[in-house]
């Protein structure tokens, strides 16, 4: 069959973020299963198509708010009012509806549409209706705004994340209506959306590659922790600020901790012993200079890409339960833990052994088998579904 990923943002040759990764691994276990798939979005400023000749672009987008102006994002509040939808969805309007058909128009025959994600999908609704489609749904769109809002500081944010929350609950509700099956990246997604059954959803395992890892290799170990992410976003840095302040001060002084990536405009509280290292050149290069990498996640929905990419390469690891979100088989070199004195002694004895010379390190071929194998038959099922209702 013929499919058309319509997604924000195109799959691209060299993803970074968590929903460029999965982007990617999911339009790439598509083709897996035998199927072609065409693509429709826009592309991020430097970034490159991972299949040009199949991808129609809407345009050169940024869509990152700590990469933008004031002014850029005055103008995407402004269409958020006058269109009446989230901000992240009216940002999509650098497209027209004709755009969009234009794109779909230049495909040959079409069997179905797999919407990704609310955002561009959201935003064109009326247009997208005409042809049948699956729905993936990275995380539950509306919770998240909904945590943002009970974490941010100000009045007006609150105020903001409360309107993106209420807004994107009906347009996930509609996507989900619309769609004759739906994708969500973690089991509990399926019930808060109201698509629990096996006919009407399916969660799906992910990996950040289709390619098997590496074959695991030596490491010398510059901290005993290490911790990357982009922590500009609300998510991300209340599990920041969490470690920092509950974790961290638990650690014994000599243990070297490293913080990677951006952190906005301010740096956080922390022990004299956490060092903040800003964007690092290479992510995967920067844990595996660590002995242990916490997993520090605290809210969100959907699957932590950061998690999978941490057992991928086998690395040890102490995590939430938030952070395990969407994993079933957790590898035997993480700890889970949620108690802040908990956590901090899963990571004073893992770092202990490795100090004194022992190995943590697993094989993360194969967990990754594991989850690609329960990927492509999460999406047969799916698909199977999906022609059962055609």
């Amino acid at each position: 069959m013929h499919f058309v990923f319509i997604s924000s943002l195109v799959p691209v040759a060299a993803p970074t973020s968590g929903y460029d990764i999965a982007n990617r691994v999911i339009v790439d276990a598509v083709r897996l299963l035998g199927h072609k798939v065409s693509v429709i979005g826009f592309l991020q400023p430097g970034q490159t198509p991972a299949a040009p000749d199949d991808t129609r672009l809407l345009g050169i987008l940024e869509v990152t708010n700590a990469r933008v102006g004031g002014l850029q994002k005055a103008l995407w509040l402004k269409d958020a009012f006058v269109h009446g939808e989230p901000v992240s969805v009216a940002k999509m309007h650098a497209a027209t509806p004709t755009d969009l058909r234009a794109a779909l128009g230049a495909f040959e025959a079409i069997d179905g549409l797999i919407l990704n994600s609310v955002q561009l999908p959201g935003a064109f609704l009326d247009v997208l209706k005409d042809w049948p489609s699956l729905f993936v749904a990275h995380n539950v769109e509306a919770r998240t705004a909904a945590d943002n809002a009970d974490l941010v500081g100000t009045a007006v944010s609150r105020w903001l994340y409360r309107r993106d929350a209420r807004l994107l609950k009906l347009l996930e509700r509609d996507l989900c209506a619309q769609a004759r099956h739906v994708f969500t990246l973690a089991e509990a997604d399926r019930a808060e959306l109201g698509v629990a059954s096996a006919e009407r959803s399916t969660a799906l395992p992910l990996v950040t590659s289709v390619t098997s890892p590496d074959v695991p290799s030596p490491r010398t170990p510059e901290f005993d922790a290490g911790l990357i992410g982009s922590w500009s976003w609300t998510a991300n840095r209340t599990g920041l600020d969490w470690f920092l302040a509950e974790v961290a001060p638990r650690l014994p002084n000599d243990f070297k901790i490293a913080v990677a990536g951006g952190l906005g405009t301010d740096i956080p509280a922390a022990p004299a012993n956490v060092s903040f290292l800003g964007r690092v050149p290479d992510a995967r290069a920067f844990v595996r200079s660590c002995r242990l990498v916490p997993l520090v996640s605290q809210t969100g929905t959907g699957v932590q890409l950061k998690t999978i990419e941490t057992f991928e390469m086998g690395l040890p690891a102490v995590a939430t339960q938030s952070a395990l979100r969407g994993i079933s088989d957790r590898p035997d070199n993480c700890v889970a833990a949620d108690d802040p004195a908990a956590f901090a002694e899963a990571m004073i004895r893992q770092i202990g052994r490795s100090r004194a010379g022992e190995n943590l390190d697993g094989d993360g071929r194969i967990f990754h088998a594991h989850q690609l194998a329960k990927l492509t038959q999460s999406l047969s099922r799916g698909f199977q579904n999906w022609e059962n209702l055609g």
